[in-house]
C-alpha cells in the first residue's frame, strides 16, 4: 500500500509524499524481513506472539510474502525452495501447513488442507520472483487436481501426498 501511495504522489507530481511513503515501504520491508524470519527454518514465521517473537510454523502464507513482494530477494530464494520442499508440497499443491509440524493435519482446514486460492497466489509470488519452474510445479498439481474433479477446482481438500493417493482426497 505505501508503494502503491507513493506511486500515485510521484504521478500526480508531490514529491514529498512520494519520499514519505517510499521511505515507509522502504522501513517496513526492512522490519519485516527482520522480524518474521526464520533462519533455522529457511522461511517466514506465521506470525508474531504476544511479546513480538516468531511463531515457529512451516506454513503456505510466505508465498504470500512473495506474492506482495515484501519478501527481501536473498530469502526469496530458500521461501520458493521451502514451498515445493516434501513436507509443504504435496503434488497436488502447497499445504496450509507442513507434515513436519506437530499440528498438522491433512484434513484439519487450516493444519495442512491444501487450497486452490492460496496456491494462485504462491504461483504468482513465485513467477514475480523469477521462480517459474516453481510455479509450473504448484499449477500443474493444480491442472491435475481440476482434472480429477470434473474440470473444477474445489475450495479446499485433504493435504495426502500424491505419492500416497492417485486421486486428491476431498476435504
Amino acid at each position: 500500500a505505501y508503494l502503491a501511495r507513493a506511486h500515485f504522489a510521484r504521478t500526480a507530481g508531490d514529491t514529498a509524499s512520494f519520499e514519505r511513503y517510499r521511505t515507509r515501504a522502504v522501513e517496513l520491508r526492512r522490519r519485516f524481513n527482520e522480524d518474521f524470519w526464520l533462519d533455522e527454518r529457511g522461511t517466514y514465521a506465521l506470525g508474531l506472539d504476544g511479546d513480538k517473537r516468531p511463531i515457529d510454523a512451516v506454513t503456505s502464507n510466505p508465498g504470500h510474502c512473495l506474492w506482495t513482494g515484501i519478501a527481501d530477494p536473498d530469502k526469496a530464494a530458500l521461501v520458493a525452495d521451502r514451498l515445493l520442499g516434501p513436507d509443504l508440497f504435496s503434488g497436488w499443491g502447497v499445504r496450509t501447513l507442513a507434515t513436519s509440524m506437530v499440528a498438522y493435519n491433512p484434513v484439519s482446514y487450516h493444519n495442512g488442507s491444501v487450497w486452490p486460492h492460496d496456491n494462485a497466489i504462491c504461483a504468482a509470488g513465485l513467477v514475480r520472483y523469477g521462480f517459474v519452474e516453481h510455479a509450473h510445479r504448484v499449477i500443474e498439481g493444480q491442472l491435475a487436481v481440476a482434472a480429477a474433479e470434473g474440470h473444477r477446482l474445489p475450495e479446499l481438500f485433504a493435504g495426502f501426498s500424491r505419492a500416497e493417493i492417485r486421486v486428491p482426497a476431498a476435504y
